[in-house]
């Protein structure tokens, strides 16, 4: 297939890009021929790479004998085997799950599980959903509602309810020291702050990334500020929903981010690494005496056409049975390690580069102006569009957002298959040190025409 000079279909943007051949592992070809690695794994999808023949066989099995049931009229094997297989995955409590086909569905479900059991135990006056700021937790009026990024929301704040926000801990920008847990305190009682200020009796949840995703670009958080969120909820009746439709999966080194620091929700969203792009799917998991106290009351009043839909399930069973076998969380935390240390040696050969964070295969880098003051690159350079260009060019993809709440500052995750081995990282480090040179080539081009 040659690309058509008119297509039509739309997405975000008139950009056009080369038309896909095939994937495997860690690569992608187009029809031209030209290879690409996958260093950011789509959008943090493709956890276990392209194309593999375990999981694409399961897929043809499943398709010889169905396609699609539907759950109010049948129950399906490859449903129940999934659902038994993230129940013991989640941690003690979160036995009950409720497949969805994406990020933003399974956030969507979280917050009206947690708001319906609110109303079953005589709590209707909780619907307060408090998030961070700058935070994405998807692309539905009430995930929407969740997310501390202007630029995705503003032009819907008038058919959204606003939810209270607080700042996102983001240390490395306010000069604070992240292995301090008096840095991890400070932000987290942020958190109780707004709960008692938004009256904790009208408070339902807190949703967190356990480890940042597109728009605080593979934030860890500061030492002690898992544990005492969790205090604080724990303390005013709120519940805490983890999202973690990007850092779940195994891509951070465990299964579950919060898993790095012990700590559990009481409700946790999950999808993208879940299925790694074989087929859409997402899941909510709860805890059963939320799901009691729900279907006790009634049932849950929410649904979606393909929840449980076999095929996507077969894949999914499919994709976390290929996670154990080859051990991919015990490879995303050795090889993220390697890749992480790499980072920084381009860090130490370009100012530009103020920050490199994050944890497994879940990692970022984030270009300033000044590294000592942190302040932005102008926004007019649009260096997040730039990079990922030139990169492009140079047959790496990675993934970037605007750092500071969406309108200026560059971020770029670099987040590859976990089954990145040495020579991927190698490859993956000798692209982006000559996309960078490319790029401050470029903007001092740029700055000589201005002089």
């Amino acid at each position: 297939m040659t690309r058509p000079e008119t297509s039509h279909l739309f997405y975000q943007s008139r950009q056009r890009r080369p038309v896909l051949d095939q994937a495997r592992g860690v690569y992608m070809w187009d029809v031209d021929g030209r290879r690409y690695l996958d260093g950011s794994s789509g959008a943090m999808v493709c956890n276990i790479g392209h194309s593999n023949p375990r999981v694409l066989e399961a897929m043809r099995k499943q398709m010889d004998k169905s396609t699609f049931g539907y759950r109010l009229h049948f129950e399906t094997e490859p449903a129940e085997q999934l659902a038994a297989k993230t129940a013991g995955l989640a941690p003690e409590g979160l036995d009950k799950v409720f497949f969805v086909s994406g990020g933003s569905e399974a956030v969507e479900s979280a917050i009206k599980l947690a708001r319906q059991n609110a109303v079953a135990i005589g709590e209707a006056q909780r619907y307060k959903v408090i998030s961070r700021t700058p935070s994405y937790h998807g692309c539905t009026l009430g995930a929407l509602a969740l997310t501390g990024y202007a630029p995705l929301t503003a032009p819907f704040d008038p058919m959204i309810r606003p939810m209270p926000k607080i700042p996102a801990p983001r240390a490395y920008l306010d000069g604070l020291d992240p292995d301090d847990e008096a840095t991890g305190r400070h932000y987290a009682d942020m958190l109780e702050e707004k709960i008692v200020a938004e009256g904790p009796e009208t408070v339902l949840a807190f949703v967190v990334e356990p480890i940042g995703g597109a728009s605080t670009g593979a934030l860890v958080p500061p030492k002690g500020y898992m544990k005492r969120i969790r205090e604080i909820c724990s303390r005013h009746g709120v519940l805490q929903i983890h999202d973690e439709v990007m850092s779940g999966g195994g891509r951070t080194g465990r299964f579950f981010a919060a898993e790095h620091w012990d700590v559990a929700p009481d409700i946790l969203v999950i999808s993208k690494g879940f299925a790694a792009g074989y087929a859409p799917l997402g899941a909510m998991v709860a805890h059963s005496d939320i799901v009691a106290n729900v279907l006790d009351a009634g049932g849950f009043l929410h649904g979606f056409t393909y929840a449980g839909n076999p095929l996507a399930c077969a894949a999914g069973l499919a994709v976390l049975e290929e996670i154990e076998r080859e051990h991919l969380c015990a490879n995303a935390g050795e090889t993220g390690a390697l890749l992480k240390g790499e980072l920084k040696k381009l860090m130490d050969r370009y100012e530009i580069i103020g920050d490199v964070r994050g944890e497994g295969l879940l990692l970022a880098f984030e270009l300033v102006e000044d590294r000592r003051s942190m302040r932005p690159l102008p926004s007019e350079l649009n260096a997040y569009n730039q990079l990922v260009d030139i990169a492009y060019e140079n047959g790496l993809i990675i993934y970037s957002r605007r750092t500071r709440g969406g309108y200026s500052g560059d971020h770029f995750l670099i987040a590859p298959p976990m089954i990145s081995t040495a020579e991927h990282v190698s490859e993956i480090v000798e692209g982006l040190d000559k996309s960078l040179r490319q790029l401050l080539d470029g903007m001092s081009r740029q700055q000589a025409k201005v002089v």
